[in-house]
């Protein structure tokens, strides 16, 4: 049964109740109201948030806004600019002042202050100091950070006190209401002469504010029943309750019509939320005539319900999608603190880890939130072992450019060695020291760039002065020399013959190959001779390949293999050659580790990703052609030494 109201209107005070009238009051009320109707929190309660019958809208949107998803961590830059904004918040009113910034404001200052205790532990136990031994230092932000939060609890604490005692001072009122209703309830004599004052007392009763939660539905309860009695005891005339329940039946058909708008609403939160308001009005309103009263609250009560339901399956599904979410990013942490970093010893297979880190971070961007707790946790997680990584990886460039410097004093030390070398006469003994020299050179490895071609020009010009002065004692070859040079320009004129056309492309194919062979077949010419005869060679060759159709690195390796032998086997020179083949060699690679670090911050959604992905794809793959030949180029040095 729905809760009788005591809103009448004034004017019943102006009619005169006779005798006859409370009588007949009397008979048309035979059936007394003995049980209240349920209280409409009752059935609008959500799932998750209990909402008292006294509960204010204030209330329920603070309970509510509970539920809503986490924001993200928020990186501060330092603890100063934590405490710069807690001095803020605690200059604030009480009533300005946000618990959950609060608590994010504290939850950053001491994970600022944690990391610096971790890096001074480490250093403490790094210079030898056992672990259990270290005392952290004060640290005199964190007592003015302590001082602050002191200040806002109070702040916060004087704010609940007073609410506290407002809340009671109004039970005080509203528990005396109640009980001057039922004493003017029991003199049934004066009644009639107490009716102004009730409806007074009600209006009093209605606009007097909360009241503490545990006592808010039992007083709530009891003045329902005092007004009840009251009434009963008062048996208006049938004619002015008739007109309470029509007034009060359409304000509660408006409601009605209000919530049946709230079930096209996308946002079940402001649904709800709008739904606790109708709720409260509908309490507020009073009985509507008795043959209407379970039809129109069994449309409200429905309507209710689904909304209810609606609250109910949004939770639901976010606390699904929520455990989702907590799984992938479980597995990303198990997966990422399986990696083993502390065995990688070059460049490229820390640029390999790298990029699995770098992809294992952007897929935990993509991942939405969890629960606020299990997010906070995993993410402290994830990042302890990023920073693992990252710390190991600054180490290993740190040692990698010693070991650079270390590899620049042994060059240096080898420079001043050929220097010494570079004037001796003993050809043969000096050399051989001279190549033993070279062979050290590339087992060193490599130095800091900047001094790389400074430091192997100054050993080259070392090793070139001593084998160029050998040379000149030794020129007793030169008649041979000039008959390896007849027979390569008739080479080169029996090249320049060939007549495609006459002969057909196999035969002339065959011809050009074999002449090929002949000509790596003869011997050194003279060295003032050799680069103008060598472009002449080469030419004749190219324009056949491209007549023929021949592959052009094909020809560009015969070419190669061409010079090769005709450097014979001065091992000086081989070593300068491959020297360069390999600073060649790491250029590229270099390059080509570049473009696929750079491949990886290309997004395939930005502006022209398209074009320009494709446009390195192809950079790439001419720098991997470069690469295969480069190392066949070298293989082909290596079977000459």
């Amino acid at each position: 049964m729905e809760p009788r109201d005591t809103s009448m209107p004034n004017h019943a005070l102006d009619k005169t109740l006779n005798e006859g009238a409370l009588n007949e009051a009397a008979e048309s009320e035979n059936t007394p109201q003995t049980a209240m109707e349920t209280p409409a929190t009752e059935i609008t309660a959500s799932p998750e948030v209990e909402t008292p019958a006294s509960a204010s809208p204030e209330e329920i949107t603070e309970e509510t806004q509970a539920e809503p998803a986490p924001a993200a961590l928020r990186e501060p830059a330092n603890k100063e600019s934590v405490i710069a904004a807690l001095k803020l918040l605690s200059e604030k009113e009480a009533q300005e002042i946000s618990s959950d910034e609060v608590s994010r404001l504290k939850q950053q200052f001491y994970g600022l202050r944690n990391e610096e205790q971790r890096a001074e532990r480490e250093a403490f136990v790094a210079v030898g100091n056992a672990p259990e031994a270290f005392v952290p230092e004060a640290d005199p932000l964190e007592e003015e950070f302590k001082a602050l939060l002191a200040v806002v609890k109070e702040k916060k604490a004087a704010q609940r006190a007073a609410i506290e005692a407002e809340h009671q001072a109004n039970y005080e009122r509203k528990k005396a209401i109640v009980d001057k209703i039922l004493e003017m309830g029991a003199d049934v004599d004066n009644a009639n002469r107490f009716f102004q004052q009730v409806r007074d007392l009600q209006t009093e009763f209605k606009e007097i504010g909360d009241v503490p939660a545990p006592v808010a539905a039992d007083l709530w309860k009891n003045y329902q029943d005092a007004v009840e009695k009251f009434y009963d005891q008062l048996k208006i005339n049938k004619e002015l309750r008739d007109y309470d329940f029509k007034k009060n039946l359409s304000e509660k058909q408006v409601l009605v019509a209000e919530a049946e708008k709230l079930l096209s609403e996308e946002d079940v939160i402001v649904a709800f939320r709008r739904l606790q308001t109708l709720h409260e009005q509908w309490r507020a309103i009073g009985p509507v005539p008795k043959e209407v009263r379970e039809e129109i609250w069994g449309r409200f009560k429905d309507i209710s319900a689904e909304i209810n339901k609606r609250y109910q399956a949004y939770f639901e599904e976010r606390k699904s999608r929520e455990h989702e979410n907590e799984m992938a990013k479980e597995a990303i942490c198990e997966r990422v603190e399986g990696y083993d970093f502390s065995n990688l010893s070059t460049y490229s297979a820390w640029d390999e880890m790298t990029k699995l880190i770098i992809a294992a971070q952007d897929e935990w961007k993509n991942i939405g939130f969890t629960s606020r707790r299990t997010n906070n946790l995993l993410f402290a997680r994830f990042r302890e072992t990023c920073d693992k990584f990252f710390s190991a990886k600054a180490e290993f460039f740190r040692e990698m450019k010693d070991t650079l410097a270390r590899n620049l004093e042994k060059k240096i030390a080898l420079c001043e060695k050929a220097e010494a070398l570079k004037d001796s006469t003993d050809w043969r003994r000096t050399a051989g020291e001279l190549s033993a020299l070279q062979k050290e050179w590339k087992s060193i490895g490599a130095v800091p760039k900047k001094h790389s071609d400074q430091v192997w020009h100054r050993f080259l010009a070392a090793c070139d002065y001593f084998f160029e002065q050998k040379k000149k004692s030794t020129s007793g070859t030169r008649r041979t020399e000039r008959a390896n040079l007849e027979q390569k320009n008739e080479i080169i004129d029996k090249l320049k013959a060939i007549d495609i056309n006459a002969m057909g492309r196999e035969e002339a194919v065959k011809l050009v190959k074999d002449l090929q062979a002949e000509w790596q077949s003869v011997g050194h010419v003279p060295f003032s001779e050799k680069d103008a005869l060598y472009e002449s060679y080469r030419a004749v060759t190219n324009e056949l390949y491209q007549k023929l159709d021949l592959s052009q690195r094909g020809s560009r390796m015969a070419s190669f293999e061409s010079s090769i032998n005709e450097i014979g086997n001065d091992e000086n020179r081989l070593y300068r050659e491959r020297e360069r083949l390999m600073r060649a060699y790491e250029q590229r690679r270099s390059e080509l580790h570049t473009y696929e670090n750079n491949m990886g911050f290309l997004s395939a959604k930005s502006k022209n990703a398209g074009s320009m992905l494709r446009d390195m794809e192809r950079r790439m793959q001419r720098l991997r052609d470069d690469l295969s030949d480069l190392e066949k180029k070298i293989k082909v040095i290596d079977s000459k030494l």
